[in-house]
């Protein structure tokens, strides 16, 4: 079993953390440059990459961090130790959402961290039971399962099974046990589904086990598994975009042809970081992107807070600190779009430093 951390892929989880952050944090949420905008609806932007490449990633690390353990440990154990760190990230999804206002009547309930820990706990609990090759044969059950569902099922007061805004299944579902007051965007059709969608977001986090326990074989060399995760990568992508004809490439619902899609840009982007950092040893330049890798989860949580607390600061008249920044220091100076982009590189600046710090301090935040 490897011991150490791979460098490849904190690098890769940093390269998202960093997207993440990009997209998040605009100047001007409506000056955006159209390569970090998510899709309205069907169709998939670079931006709609980062949360799947974050299921994946956290996929890819269950073999490293349960495999080893699990020679040793009862997974009555593993299970109560995956059950609390899941408690846990649903609890700072459930915080971010109730700051500042904690009002519990319109709280999103399933955010982005909410989601992270229910795939995390179901996915542990499907590798600690069955081998790759059952968590294949699992993966392949979910989508077909999501599939047949979404095509199948007459939504109630519609009439027929569709995939369109607000009138689809999954949007249905999460109306009547969620309710509108406590979805992302009240309301709105163009809501991202997410009870029905968490069938399709651990086929997305079984995708990262397999290829984790790919690259954790030690009867292939570097080369070899950088070439089996490319093809692999390259066929998925292939398959997402011919599924994607008769059932959408959609990341608001999830769809099992962007599960595949986004499943296989992942497998190309961690290949290229291992064949680099690993297989070539070309570890030059990394660190900025290793800092926000291995605390991923901190700077996640910490930058939607600092948003959130800027925005708070009040500031001539009805403005606030957030965009008294970017009206003073960003929009002279730029054109629209460029302003806002500027804005947002300056705060992957800030957290660079804060966790350059915490890098060279040995402080890794784990829950």
């Amino acid at each position: 079993m490897e011991k150490q951390r791979l460098l490849s892929l904190d690098f890769f989880r940093g390269v998202t953390v960093i997207a993440m952050i990009m997209v998040n944090n605009p100047g001007n949420g409506d000056h955006v440059y159209s390569i970090l905008e998510h899709s309205l609806w069907n169709g998939c932007t670079p931006a709609d990459l980062i949360f799947p490449f974050f299921l994946f990633i956290m996929g890819v690390c269950i073999p490293y961090a349960i495999g080893r353990k699990k020679e040793t440990v009862s997974q009555g154990k593993l299970m109560l130790q995956t059950t609390r760190r899941s408690l846990i990230l649903f609890s700072l999804g459930i915080f971010l959402s109730l700051f500042p206002a904690f009002d519990l009547s319109t709280v999103r309930i399933p955010g982005i961290l909410s989601k992270i820990g229910v795939v995390y706990f179901f996915c542990v609990w499907i590798y600690l039971r069955n081998t790759p090759g059952w968590q294949l044969w699992i993966f392949n059950f979910l989508l077909l399962i999501y599939y047949f569902l979404m095509i199948l099922v007459p939504v109630p007061g519609v009439g027929y099974p569709n995939t369109n805004p607000g009138t689809n299944l999954a949007t249905w579902i999460d109306r009547l046990v969620i309710t509108d007051a406590h979805l992302y965007k009240p309301y709105s059709p163009y809501n991202p589904a997410e009870l029905l969608t968490t069938l399709t977001a651990i086929a997305t986090g079984i995708s990262g086990m397999i290829t984790g326990s790919w690259l954790m074989r030690k009867d292939r060399t570097g080369n070899q598994k950088v070439a089996w995760l490319a093809i692999a990568g390259v066929v998925l992508i292939g398959a997402g975009l011919t599924w994607g004809m008769f059932f959408p490439v959609n990341k608001l619902l999830w769809t099992s042809s962007f599960v595949l899609y986004s499943s296989g840009w992942a497998m190309i982007g961690l290949a290229v970081s291992y064949w680099v950092i690993d297989v070539l040893g070309y570890k030059r330049l990394v660190k900025p992107f290793v800092v926000f890798g291995v605390n991923a989860i901190s700077v996640f949580f910490l930058s939607i807070l600092l948003k959130k607390i800027a925005r708070m600061i009040h500031v001539r008249g009805n403005g606030n600190g957030w965009d008294y920044v970017y009206q003073n220091f960003f929009e002279p100076f730029f054109n629209p779009n460029t302003a806002s982009f500027v804005f947002a590189t300056m705060m992957v600046a800030v957290w660079m430093m804060v966790l350059w710090w915490m890098y060279n301090k040995r402080i890794i935040v784990k829950i």
